[in-house]
């Protein structure tokens, strides 16, 4: 049986097919981006990784050009908005579109709520939540320019709607604010075509939370909390940005999908 005679045809085939999109992963060379730059090329991306670390992001599309894909690096810095301008422009300029934003910049300074300093509330919340709007201002801009539509995807966490006993006042508030925005963005740009979701996971296992992981009280009270009874690994969230990011998700848009091993189911 070929493909035409089958019910649906050639868009059933292509669900997930990213062949001649562009990708831009901000964020893309850490433990969670780089599963996300290496799955959308996998899928026919071309993929623009951008990070604070000029060197870490050249070095991430330097790996993904050895095996055979497209991959651009680039530097910038998420707290100033020219910044992230500059380097939109400098990713649409090299491949001439951007039809994907994937968002996987994050911080998170840890004190109790009466404690907390004016410059680290004014950190994290710049770079969640500042940051992930600016990032889809700018490509959103060039996306409405060319008529072109588009795909933002963000990561937020389970944060975004559960609190924690410990200091997490900055992270959980702009994690928080980051749904809002989400809908609201999906909302104006949806007569543009573009879709704005956002991806909540719990603890996945990187290096920038294996402190925690590592605390072996605070990893077993974790595990007993999550249904699937284990913290998750970056690959657990490649499959809901390429359902995002594909003609698979093109009827979705302002969504906050919990990736959390039933956390939330829970609560």
């Amino acid at each position: 049986m070929t493909t035409a005679s089958t019910p649906f045809g050639a868009a059933m085939e292509n669900l997930f097919n990213l062949n001649g999109l562009v990708a831009l992963v901000a964020g893309g060379y850490g433990g969670i981006g780089t599963a996300l730059s290496w799955g959308l090329a996998r899928y026919g991306a071309s993929v623009a990784v951008a990070g604070r670390s000029p060197e870490r992001a050249r070095a991430c599309a330097a790996a993904l050009a050895e095996r055979g894909y497209r991959g651009y690096g680039t530097a910038f810095d998420v707290l100033e908005v020219e910044e992230i301008a500059r380097m939109v422009d400098e990713v649409h300029h090299h491949f001439g579109r951007i039809d994907i934003l994937v968002n996987c910049v994050g911080t998170h300074i840890e004190a109790p709520a009466e404690e907390l300093a004016e410059a680290a509330w004014d950190k994290v919340v710049d770079t969640n939540l500042k940051g992930a709007f600016f990032l889809s201002q700018a490509v959103a801009r060039h996306q409405i320019a060319a008529r072109t539509g588009g795909r933002h995807i963000h990561l937020t966490s389970v944060r975004s709607a559960l609190g924690i006993r410990r200091g997490y006042i900055a992270y959980c508030s702009s994690k928080g604010g980051l749904p809002t925005m989400i809908r609201q963005l999906a909302t104006e740009w949806a007569r543009y075509n573009i879709t704005v979701n956002a991806i909540a996971p719990t603890f996945i296992r990187t290096d920038l939370v294996k402190e925690y992981l590592d605390d072996e009280a605070f990893y077993t009270t974790l595990v007993n909390r999550i249904p699937l009874a284990r913290v998750g690994d970056p690959i657990d969230l490649v499959g809901a940005t390429l359902l995002f990011a594909s003609p698979a998700g093109a009827f979705i848009t302002g969504q906050n999908l919990f990736v959390d091993g039933g956390v939330t189911a829970t609560q």
